[in-house]
């Protein structure tokens, strides 16, 4: 097979083009920019392009396939030659459809949980040593990429309802047609894409129904919104699994949960998590696992990378950091910490980096996102404001959308800095969720400084 990559550089793209080339594949690609990691994993597999930029004499009658990326434009020249030549384009996701028409599918939707539930599951499966590929949007402990592919017989995806690519606008997940399908629940987001409610509703009811007959549909039954989609579109094809949150018991900080009469403590803690465990564990009996091995497999689960990453700590105190931007995940990471240590002082800061989450019409979502905060925090930069060509922000849109009493909002750095080297943070929790990196905080440092004596 010879394929070639157009926006080699992405973080998933050039994943899936090494995988490619392990498997055996002639890899070519290029792009207008290529960023660490991504530079050195190509260089390592000798898959760097020798010059960055598009060349459309890369694109020959002999390709296999021409797989497009979400950071290439629909005038790319090398996209283009390949229209004129009849070459097969494929977007990412229908490209991963294609390698894997012959395996068992599971994939992971819904507005939130979607990595962790995936890296749940792909941990208990490499812990079992089954044999499976993989598609994840997270570095995971234990996996060397995000992205697998060879001839194992299932296959288990993180499903993103983003485009798929500059010509093919229909969410990714769209084109994955699983066989075991999970939703963890609906929050409005992406509002650039899907600007009303209701379009981004039917974008999950065009998944259900993509579900191969026989299959099953797993879903949390505790969302009211996909509880109720669920129930108006129900098919008679396929099988459906509600869940929610698992019985457990929390103990000085220290979870233990119970599935099917099987007990186990855990690293990850917060319902969000147990949900998305209990979900797991459904997926991972469709291959039929029992819940002993799931539970026993599962008590050294550490979590995917920025999700509730705890950066540093001390006898009393606890640095996290979180991906959280939307306000379902801001709020289930809020709740969590304060649920697993309820006599700590709760510290939040928030920044607010995405083109849904700067948007002054949007931050009425966020209302009672941060209630369970002690000390809550919105960060934004005028910067981020500036690269996204977004109006400016004022702090009264922010202060009246996420109506948190004494509410602090900052959108400069140094400012930020400051408000931080003031605080007393003795036997407390701080919470950092961003995803971006605070306009150049070092939060690393900061972690370090106020948990070290």
């Amino acid at each position: 097979m010879r394929v070639h990559f157009i926006s080699i550089g992405g973080s998933i793209m050039h994943q899936l083009a090494i995988a490619l080339h392990k498997k055996g594949y002639s890899v070519s690609g290029t792009d207008d920019e290529i960023f660490e990691p991504a530079a050195g994993n190509l260089a390592k597999e000798g898959l760097l392009p020798a010059q960055i930029g598009w060349n459309s004499a890369m694109i020959r009658p002999d390709l296999d396939a021409v797989i497009l990326g979400m950071h290439a434009k629909d005038d790319n020249p090398e996209l283009l030659k390949a229209k004129e030549l009849g070459l097969a384009i494929y977007s990412f996701p229908e490209y991963i459809y294609q390698e894997s028409k012959q395996k068992k599918r599971i994939v992971v939707g819904g507005s939130h949980g979607k990595t962790t539930t995936t890296s749940m599951i792909m941990h208990a499966l490499k812990e079992l040593n089954q044999n499976f590929d993989y598609l994840v949007g997270a570095k995971l402990n234990g996996f060397d990429q995000s992205v697998n592919i060879s001839d194992a017989p299932v296959i288990v995806c993180e499903g993103d309802e983003y485009p798929a690519s500059a010509i093919e606008k229909k969410p990714k997940f769209h084109f994955l047609y699983p066989h075991v399908a999970i939703l963890t629940g609906i929050a409005w987001d992406h509002i650039n894409v899907f600007p009303t409610f209701e379009f981004y509703l039917e974008q999950f009811v065009i998944f259900m129904n993509r579900i191969e007959k026989g299959g099953i549909l797993i879903y949390n039954e505790t969302d009211p919104v996909l509880n109720q989609l669920v129930n108006e579109h129900k098919r008679l094809d396929i099988r459906y699994q509600p869940y929610g949150v698992p019985s457990h018991e929390i103990n000085n900080g220290v979870t233990t949960v119970t599935i099917n009469d099987a007990k186990g403590v855990l690293n990850v803690f917060g319902n969000h998590n147990l949900m998305n465990m209990q979900a797991a564990f459904y997926a991972c009996k469709e291959l039929g696992i029992q819940a002993t091995d799931f539970v026993r497999v599962m008590n050294h689960f550490t979590g995917a990378s920025k999700r509730l990453e705890l950066l540093a700590s001390n006898a009393s105190i606890n640095v996290y950091r979180d991906f959280a931007h939307a306000p379902s995940k801001v709020k289930a990471t809020v709740d969590a910490v304060k649920m697993q240590y309820p006599d700590r002082q709760l510290f939040g800061i928030l920044e607010l980096h995405t083109y849904s989450s700067l948007n002054a019409d949007f931050m009425d979502q966020y209302k009672g996102a941060l209630d369970q905060l002690d000390v809550g925090v919105v960060f934004y930069s005028k910067h981020a404001l500036a690269l996204k060509r977004m109006p400016d922000l004022p702090a009264e849109k922010v202060i009246d959308g996420f109506d948190k009493k004494g509410l602090i909002v900052i959108n400069d750095a140094k400012k930020l800095a400051e408000w931080l080297s003031e605080q007393d943070f003795s036997n407390s929790n701080i919470l950092l969720m961003s995803s971006g990196n605070y306009d150049g905080l070092d939060i690393f440092s900061f972690a370090k400084a106020i948990t070290q004596p």
